[in-house]
Order: C-alpha cells, then sequence, then structure tokens
C-alpha cells in the first residue's frame, strides 16, 4: 500500500534531472559581481531557489519571513543557499543588481548570495519552471531534492503556518545521513520568466 501511495505522488510530475545524479554545473555572478561556481562549494549543501519578487508565491513566503527563517536556519548549519534570478530583460521579474541588492535587503534575505541568470541559462539547466523552484544538493555535488518548498500551493500567506516543508526535510535528512523521504515534488508558482 506504501508503494501505491508513492505511485499516486509521483503521477503527473515531470523532472528532467534524475534524482542522484550529478547536478549541472554553473558559474555565475551574484549581484555583487562576485563569480560563485557550483564545483567550489562540494563538500557543502547547496540549496537552489528560484526567484522572482514580483511574484504572488515568492511573496506569500517572504512577506511572512517564511523564506528567511528557512535561509537562516539552513546557512547557519552551513548549508549554501542561492537565490537565482533568472527573469529575462522586459519581463516581470528582471532586476539590475541594484535593484536586486535593494529588494534583498527590504525584505532581509539570508540567502548566501543571489545570482544573476538573465539568460537563463542556470535556469534551463535545472529546467527551472515556477518560482519558487527549489533544488537541494548534496555534498557530492549530486541531486538529492527538487519541486516546491512545501505542501501548500495557495498564493495566501495564512498557509504558510503548518505547512509540510520539504526542503527542510530534505536538507535534515541529508545532514543525518538518512534517505529523504520526498525527493521529488512539483514545483508551484508562477512560471519563471525566460
Amino acid at each position: 500500500m506504501k508503494l501505491f501511495g508513492l505511485f499516486l505522488i509521483t503521477i503527473g510530475i515531470s523532472w528532467s534531472i534524475e534524482i542522484g545524479s550529478e547536478a549541472p554545473k554553473f558559474a555565475a555572478k551574484d549581484t555583487n559581481g562576485e563569480i560563485h561556481r557550483l564545483a567550489d562549494y562540494k563538500g557543502k549543501i547547496v540549496v537552489l531557489e528560484w526567484k522572482n519578487h514580483g511574484c504572488p508565491y515568492v511573496v506569500k513566503h517572504y512577506a511572512t519571513d517564511n523564506m528567511q527563517a528557512l535561509q537562516r536556519e539552513l546557512v547557519d548549519k552551513g548549508v549554501v543557499w542561492f537565490s537565482i534570478l533568472s527573469s529575462a530583460p522586459g519581463k516581470q521579474g528582471h532586476v539590475s543588481t541594484e535593484e536586486a541588492n535593494r529588494i534583498i535587503a527590504d525584505e532581509k534575505s539570508a540567502a548566501s548570495a543571489a545570482l544573476m541568470d538573465v539568460a537563463g541559462v542556470i535556469g534551463r539547466r535545472y529546467s527551472a519552471k515556477k518560482t519558487p523552484h527549489m533544488f537541494v544538493i548534496d555534498k557530492v555535488g549530486n541531486l538529492a531534492y527538487q519541486g516546491a518548498i512545501d505542501d501548500n500551493s495557495s498564493f495566501f500567506k495564512s498557509t504558510v503556518e503548518g505547512a509540510r516543508n520539504y526542503v527542510r526535510e530534505a536538507v535534515s535528512a541529508l545532514i543525518s545521513n538518512e534517505t529523504i523521504a520526498v525527493p521529488v515534488t512539483e514545483a508551484y508558482g508562477c512560471s519563471v520568466k525566460y
């Protein structure tokens, strides 16, 4: 019965990077001009968060301090957290580095860095479809989780409380050397504006 339940959960979920396979490599500048290469973070757990500050689903998590609280919690445990900005010029969510830094300061983001991906190169490598679309990479550099931040796909801020946080669960399992209970979910939110 348990296997059947897992089958039902995974129906309709499509992804292009297999869990356990090597996470696509990238190098990108952050909003302060520093280059970050995924390869430089081997030995650390890395969280990737696709972000568009104009998306109501992203607003839900930032206006309630849900995203920042999770960032603080995980970064304090040695996790590297990258917010990735893949909105193309002229599309919703596109910002200059100066605008991005102002938004980051206003939101009190605790991400390790926000990476500029205006050409959508990283987003397409990961097949990031939504904001927020979340990925967790293990210490070896393999993809360990991909999908939604939690199990409540409403954009109402009141739905943050009581939601099951898949990213927290995935990182906690990796830290404890346990199997991730739910390694793939369907991401919800606004489409990434490539």
